[in-house]
């Protein structure tokens, strides 16, 4: 079916995936973050404030995954020396999600923290 003019093979674009996996994720843990914290800033304020401040929190860490995914991209190691199995099974897992977690979790923090300051 791939030989008829015009026909293109569907896309896999890495982008979009990771869009919609850590979009769930920083969904869940802005959520968490504006309810279950027992902050003086969260607790006196509005219910429209804090779901402005889940919206905000959870398109900031969006941007955050996205960015810490760019710096993994530029800055993940092409090979690693590790004294055993288990320190390089640390550092795979770290180079995998860790500067997408980081991203995530401080962007989570600047959105709901500009709204409920």
């Amino acid at each position: 079916m791939n030989d008829i003019e015009g026909s293109r093979p569907p896309e896999n674009n890495p982008l979009k995936k990771s869009i919609i996996i850590w979009g769930c994720v920083s969904t869940a843990l802005a959520l968490i973050m504006v309810t279950s914290n027992n902050s003086a800033m969260v607790l006196g304020a509005s219910l429209g404030a804090k779901f402005l401040a889940f919206i905000l929190g959870a398109t900031l860490g969006v941007a955050g995954a996205i960015l810490g995914d760019a710096i993994r991209r530029f800055a993940a190691p092409d090979f690693m020396l590790t004294s055993g199995m288990g320190s390089l099974i640390w550092q795979k897992i770290f180079w995998r999600i860790g500067p997408q977690s980081i991203g995530c979790f401080i962007g989570i923090s600047l959105g709901a923290s500009l709204i409920l300051r």
